[in-house]
């Protein structure tokens, strides 16, 4: 945004977005391996050298744009209480998001003061940067039309593709028994779909309005959540690639175009500061939609199960039936009758479990799907923007 023309932002933005999505590409295929190959603690240690890497490419190749005032150290005014304010308050709150499920969320204590010192920090937080002369967050962008649309829309992006993300593991290897690895490998190419695609993008930014590529972008990934909805326990590895790859397409249509809709009435000495809220957002985004996911689960597993017991009791034919004919073999195999009897029930109640749960990842895709299309009212309230080769034109 700071190096480029305004009329050249959708391609720099779109060769940005190439960097960005190498990490999906590498990230779970490398993760798994990983994992499969030593421990999932070297996930967490790979990133020292990768973060080392990063910091001298920094200090080598970024530069502070020429407009930008230095000072000296002594002369810096830090918001320490705006800064304290929102640590506690975000620090809480990605602590209730994670631990919420496991803790049973307002039936625990810890989760309870968690939420509420939660709720005083960002309260408290959002109020003094408002009034302050020198925020550490400058919440008065959010005053400008498109950039606040912009950030409830990245919002409800890494809600959506971060949830997706988290729940389609947990579906190939909890329910179809694959590995870390093999599971990276159904996500990567994904990845790979929306790095062909992005120079695509940032050529169209030059010839068709940034809304109507939110759309479409919001529409593809929709479709493609409603297709996941048609998965069952005997989806094949390509099936659930090609899905992926779907979904990953309507990403390269909304990532260029909503930054350049956020930074496009931003001042520029404000850019830094739009970036970081803008980033905020998709991350928190990104922390809900794994939390809910995970709600959502188990809550929709209990309901599927409590259904679905009722049909498979004792008093039913066909389970009388299964449970017979399950410890009839497991007989033959060597295990007693009493035995054989108490695996053929848990064998009928592993299959209830993965039915529960696949009917519960069914009711998680159909809601992602519909929350994606929340995003296109939110298109429509935004100004236009078009790119051009010099100008920009903008109602």
């Amino acid at each position: 945004v700071e190096s480029f023309p305004k009329g050249k932002q959708g391609m720099a933005m779109a060769v940005y977005a190439m960097g960005v999505i190498v990490a999906p590409i590498i990230g779970p295929t490398l993760g798994g391996w990983i994992t499969d190959s030593y421990s999932w603690r070297w996930i967490f240690l790979i990133n020292i050298p990768v973060g080392l890497l990063s910091l001298t490419l920094t200090s080598l190749i970024i530069s502070d744009p020429p407009y930008l005032e230095r000072k000296k150290l002594s002369e810096v005014k830090v918001d320490y209480i705006g800064l304290g304010l929102l640590s506690v308050g975000l620090g809480f709150l990605q602590v209730v998001l994670d631990k919420g499920q496991t803790d049973d969320w307002f039936g625990s204590t810890f989760i309870v003061w968690g939420m509420v010192a939660a709720a005083v920090g960002l309260i408290g937080a959002a109020v003094w940067e408002w009034r302050s002369r020198d925020p550490i967050v400058d919440l008065h962008l959010l005053t400008e039309r498109n950039f606040m649309l912009s950030t409830v829309t990245m919002f409800l992006l890494g809600v959506v593709l971060y949830g997706t993300t988290a729940m389609l593991p947990i579906f190939l290897q909890t329910l179809l028994g694959y590995d870390a690895m093999t599971s990276g490998l159904v996500l990567s190419p994904g990845g790979i779909a929306v790095l062909i695609l992005l120079p695509v993008t940032g050529m169209l930014m030059a010839h068709i309005e940034a809304r109507w590529m939110v759309m479409l972008g919001a529409l593809i990934i929709s479709v493609s959540l409603f297709h996941m909805a048609g998965f069952n326990l005997d989806i094949t590895f390509g099936m659930a690639m090609w899905a992926r790859i779907y979904q990953s397409l309507g990403m390269a249509f909304l990532f260029v175009p909503i930054n350049v809709m956020a930074f496009n009435f931003v001042k520029r000495e404000k850019v830094n500061n739009a970036s970081g809220i803008l980033n905020l957002a998709r991350n928190m985004g990104g922390s809900v939609g794994i939390a809910g996911v995970a709600t959502e689960l188990s809550r929709r597993s209990q309901v599927h199960q409590n259904i679905l017991s009722g049909h498979v009791n004792t008093f039913s034919d066909a389970y009388q039936r299964m449970v017979a004919g399950s410890t009839a073999a497991l007989a033959v195999r060597g295990s007693n009758p009493v035995q054989a009897s108490a695996r053929a029930h848990a064998l009928v109640y592993g299959l209830l479990t993965r039915q529960v749960t696949m009917m519960a990842i069914v009711d998680e895709f159909w809601m992602l799907g519909a929350l994606s299309l929340c995003l296109i009212p939110l298109v429509f309230m935004m100004k236009k923007v078009r790119l051009r080769k010099s100008t920009v034109i903008a109602h």
